[in-house]
């Protein structure tokens, strides 16, 4: 870098860059024939080590067009970005914009007129600029030399991440230009494959440098709480418990939920994120902390922010989270999770387990900024077993959860790799769509051409894109012109001229919850009115509702709300199960136990010996109900579960099936063990087609545009995409070894 542009740059940046683990990643960047990886952890500069070679390569030679794009999953990422990158960017004199629902049309029009500098966007702001911007995609980007996106890997999965690598490569065919990609995140856990992806859709190699560890010490605690009171654990446990890494600087009312009382305990006075798996726990949970401040006649400290609520709930959150004058906790979900900058956090809590190690490592790395070590205290919390409950029930599954997600990243550094589709038809279709939409009109020949050349498609066939035009003809969602070519139908239109029509993600059809001038934010599915609901971490009472604009009206109450808390257990990786097994079959501690995790872990283990369950995966629970641990991941359990319902059911005697995703599965079956093994056996040794799997009649919709499709298309990408029948199959040898 120049050397005044260096001095400003690292004035600028603070303590977030350290230069010395950088220097082998920034000569790759001055590199001008590959992308680069960045892989480091949260808040170690990956951001800063990307944009200084960059603008210094702008100051030297300036692009004619934007010169580079950063991509970022959220908006508020990239609002936060701003701020950061045009503090950076002001000295070097070269402009920085944003670009998503939330940014005035009046700062668009100027990049529209000037484009020139650093833009920053969503995959879904993106798509709609090339989409009604068309005509302007040349001159705003025939200059482009870079794309940097952040947290690849959140981009790098499903249909969002298809989509991403879609318009990567749209975005190049229109505007002449061939940028390099740099991807920036902390959690990849397949870099190499990850690079590869990166190549496909550009082109060009990818590097990744090798940074160096920085080294820095975790504070992490894990507790266990039964949600209807004390657990009465024996005494003998406590000396190889951890301590409370802190003492408590609160109270909580006497009957207080044990698990949501230590939340409210060890947070007054600290800066603190507690993070939950679902939109509805995070409204329990800021109610209940809300109760417990009004109990004890002091003032509300918890804030919340997750998916559902308004911008103004959101912005106002992460506000009071960057003052550094203001101490409250904010209940969130995985809306915080990336890599905003909320300033000096002291603590993090994580009810229950989240479902990843990415995840984990995101939401720890939220701590450790501004001089402090990244602390997360783990509430695990559990409905007591009943007396004569039975063996599934007595097990911590969250528990085991836990340690597995942390004993498998400090053990072996492993975090999940990214999944992307390999018959991603639902994108198939919305990119069709896009494609069309901007340019008007296209032979299916070129209509085609243009779409099965994205890499992203490289697996599906020319048979199937037929079916698929074809089906899109008759259901009015494209029309034939005249002179054979193909438009945008009117049934289509609806679509595409539907502002959701930007994002691949699912969406459910949604209310906006109004309190007079007020808006909170909006839920799915409203009650009548009279009934309470809560959002914002308050309880409100339904007034009226309105379904043809899709808004309901709410006074303000006390009171809470019962929150489903039904189980969603995600997309768990096979490798996490099997350490949740290895964590009860294993005779260790782990150094971040407290007392009642270990006490706790200590009975799961006791139960496990006692039942063989780690021994043996079917365990007969009494006549003829038996329960199945196959310690699999979702995908390979839900092949499990249709592998048994319809190739074995029938010879076995297996009814009343009923599968607890991705622990066990409980049925009734007339057949005994060594039966049940040797048909599975036999059954998964004969060669299937994986359609198979697909109930009869059945069209399985998971992703957004699956309902456009024909019914062919959605049962084969389920089959051969979701199911993971190689993991199921895989697991079903392994038993072979097991005796009579």
């Amino acid at each position: 870098m120049r050397p005044s542009f260096r001095i400003s740059s690292i004035r600028i940046a603070g303590n977030r860059c350290e230069p010395c683990r950088w220097r082998r990643a920034t000569p790759c960047v001055f590199n001008p024939d590959c992308n680069v990886l960045l892989c480091a952890s949260t808040a170690s500069g990956k951001t800063e080590a990307a944009f200084f070679p960059i603008l210094t390569l702008f100051t030297e030679d300036m692009p004619s067009s934007v010169g580079a794009i950063y991509i970022g999953p959220l908006k508020a990422l990239i609002n936060d970005q701003f701020m950061r990158l045009n503090d950076l960017c002001r000295e070097a004199d070269i402009p920085v914009w944003h670009w998503h629902g939330d940014v005035s049309q009046s700062h668009k029009n100027k990049l529209l007129k000037n484009p020139s500098g650093i833009l920053q966007i969503t995959p879904e702001s993106l798509e709609a600029l090339l989409l009604h911007k068309h005509s302007y995609v040349a001159k705003l980007f025939g200059d482009l030399r870079f794309i940097v996106i952040d947290e690849v890997h959140s981009l790098m999965r499903g249909d969002r991440g298809g989509q991403t690598l879609c318009l990567i490569e749209r975005l190049m065919r229109l505007s002449g230009s061939k940028p390099r990609i740099i991807g920036l995140s902390a959690t990849v856990g397949d870099p190499e494959s990850a690079g590869r992806l990166l190549s496909e859709c550009s082109g060009r190699r990818t590097v990744i440098p090798k940074i160096e560890a920085s080294g820095v010490k975790w504070r992490l605690s894990m507790e266990h709480f039964y949600i209807d009171g004390d657990g009465g654990y024996e005494k003998e446990h406590e000396g190889e418990a951890l301590p409370e890494l802190d003492i408590a600087t609160d109270k909580a009312p006497r009957n207080a939920d044990p698990g949501m009382g230590y939340i409210f305990e060890h947070t007054r006075g600290k800066k603190c994120l507690v993070f939950v798996n679902s939109r509805e726990e995070c409204e329990a949970v800021t109610t209940t902390l809300r109760r417990y401040c009004e109990e004890r006649n002091e003032p509300d400290r918890f804030l919340i922010h997750h998916g559902n609520l308004s911008a103004a709930y959101r912005e106002t959150a992460e506000a009071v989270m960057k003052d550094e004058q203001q101490f409250k906790t904010t209940v969130t979900t995985a809306t915080l999770e990336l890599g905003i900058d909320i300033g000096r956090l002291e603590r993090a809590f994580q009810i229950d387990a989240p479902f990843t190690v990415s995840s984990f490592l995101q939401r720890m790395g939220r701590t450790g900024r501004r001089g402090l070590p990244p602390e997360m205290w783990f509430v695990m919390r559990e409905e007591q077993p009943e007396t004569r409950a039975m063996l599934p029930a007595t097990v911590p599954w969250t528990l085991l959860q836990g340690i597995a997600l942390v004993q498998l990243y400090t053990e072996e550094r492993w975090v999940e790799p990214q999944r992307m589709d390999k018959y991603p038809y639902s994108l198939l279709y919305h990119q069709t769509m896009a494609t069309l939409a901007s340019c008007g009109e296209a032979s299916p020949a070129a209509l085609a051409s243009k779409v099965l050349s994205l890499s992203t498609f490289k697996q599906v066939s020319q048979e199937d894109y037929r079916l698929l035009l074809r089906h899109l003809l008759s259901t009015d969602q494209i029309q034939r012109t005249d002179e054979g070519g193909l438009i945008v139908g009117l049934a289509g239109e609806r679509q595409v001229n539907n502002f959701k029509f930007y994002a691949v993600f699912q969406e459910n059809e949604e209310y906006t919850v109004r309190s007079h001038s007020q808006e909170l934010g909006t839920i799915v599915m409203p009650p009548p009115p009279g009934e309470k609901i809560a959002i914002a971490g308050h309880v409100w009472i339904v007034e009226e509702v309105d379904h043809k604009r899709k808004l309901v009206y709410c006074d303000l109450v006390k009171g809470k709300v019962p929150a489903y808390f039904g189980q969603c257990p995600g997309d768990i990786n096979t490798k996490v199960l099997e350490r949740m097994r290895q964590v009860l079959i294993e005779d260790k501690g782990y150094p971040y136990l407290m007392k009642n995790a270990v006490a706790r872990l200590s009975e799961a283990r006791k139960t496990a010996r006692n039942s063989g369950l780690t021994e043996r995966p079917l365990i007969n629970l009494g006549g003829d109900m038996w329960c199945l641990f196959p310690w699999l991941g979702s995908y390979a359990f839900l092949a499990m579960e249709r592998f048994l319902k319809l190739k074995c059911a029938k010879e076995l005697g297996i009814s009343a099936l009923d599968p607890s995703r991705p622990y066990f599965i409980q049925f009734k079956m007339k057949a005994g063990e060594k039966e049940f093994f040797d048909v599975l056996a036999n059954e998964a040794a004969k060669e299937f087609d994986p359609m198979e799997l697909v109930y009869k009649g059945e069209v399985p919709l998971f992703e957004k545009y699956d309902e456009f499709l024909p019914d062919e298309l959605v049962r084969k990408g389920f089959a051969y995409g979701v199911l993971d029948i190689d993991g199921m199959k895989s697991r079903i040898r392994s038993w072979a070894k097991i005796s009579d």
